[in-house]
């Protein structure tokens, strides 16, 4: 795989937006956004966060559940300063609103993460708008599929770009026009099953085409695992489970889950904090854990 650093290795005088959006709901965007947040925190940045699905309100609710848990316990778990923006009728003033606090937090944090909903609306668009990163996660399923490109069944060959892929791709236009910045786009393969089977391997086929035809960064993410749903209740996340006080008892399946993280914090080239208990990718520990 190729490693790309899109992270800034030195924050000073250098902040930047990192997106995470999908119009599909049910892909662990939330629980890719909440592990990013920590993997940044920990790195040594100081992050802002912003959930723009705040009617469901998924990552408002991890980072709530990681106070209480961090207050309960006495831990010192690193938090981002976090706030959420409910949609409403105004367009104009839900943008308004949008731009002020990225801006705002841009002035004291050296990266600002936003969550975007499950859907179609302006304010997931104002929000993608501000990438320098756009992160998608995405199911590892054909029905999943559909929100980026259409594909032919008989032929298993992409026909055309579907509505998602087509509002990044016009999104990325106006950035250019604006500022003359561009969107760096990862499409991570997320909740992959652990074994392996045929549908599997078509999907990473039709994506890698699809990569090289509309220009993105395609990287594995997570599996599908338990795990995910525990740490959720506790907001916790695989990077502090070595932290003192933690109730929770490692097991091989999280070692295994970590490996999978560092693989996608190395391809953001989010640096890797000692000590974290999660490996780089290319460490023999890694492939100890993965094999």
């Amino acid at each position: 795989m190729n490693m790309v650093s899109s992270i800034p290795q030195t924050a000073p005088g250098a902040p930047r937006v990192v997106v995470v959006g999908n119009e599909k709901g049910g892909s662990g965007k939330s629980t890719v956004a909440m592990h990013l947040l920590i993997g940044f925190l920990r790195a040594g940045f100081t992050v802002g966060s912003i959930d723009l699905d705040a009617r469901q309100g998924t990552l408002s609710t991890y980072v709530s559940n990681r106070e209480s848990y961090s207050h309960r316990f006495g831990l010192p778990l690193p938090m981002p300063t976090h706030q959420a923006i409910h949609l409403t009728g105004q367009e104009a003033g839900d943008r308004n609103r949008l731009d002020d606090a990225v801006q705002a937090l841009l002035t004291e944090c050296d990266l600002v993460l936003i969550d975007t909903p499950g859907a179609d609306n302006h304010l997931s668009r104002a929000g993608h708008a501000w990438a320098d990163i756009l992160v998608t996660p995405l199911n590892d399923s054909f029905i999943d599929l559909d929100v980026l490109a259409k594909v032919d069944p008989a032929s298993m060959r992409i026909l055309r770009p579907s509505h998602y892929s087509e509002m990044v791709w016009d999104i990325k236009k106006q950035r250019g026009q604006r500022d003359g910045g561009s969107i760096h786009w990862v499409v991570l393969r997320n909740r992959l099953s652990q074994l392996d089977a045929r549908n599997k391997r078509d999907m990473e086929g039709l994506l890698r085409d699809l990569s090289r035809r509309i220009g993105f960064q395609l990287i594995e993410g997570l599996c599908e695992r338990v795990i995910y749903r525990e740490m959720y209740l506790k907001g916790l996340t695989l990077l502090d489970l070595r932290e003192k006080g933690t109730d929770i008892t490692l097991s091989m399946s999280h070692i295994a889950a970590r490996q999978e993280l560092r693989r996608l914090l190395d391809a953001l080239g989010v640096p890797h904090q000692e000590g974290d208990g999660v490996a780089p990718a290319s460490a023999p520990a890694a492939k100890a854990a993965v094999g």
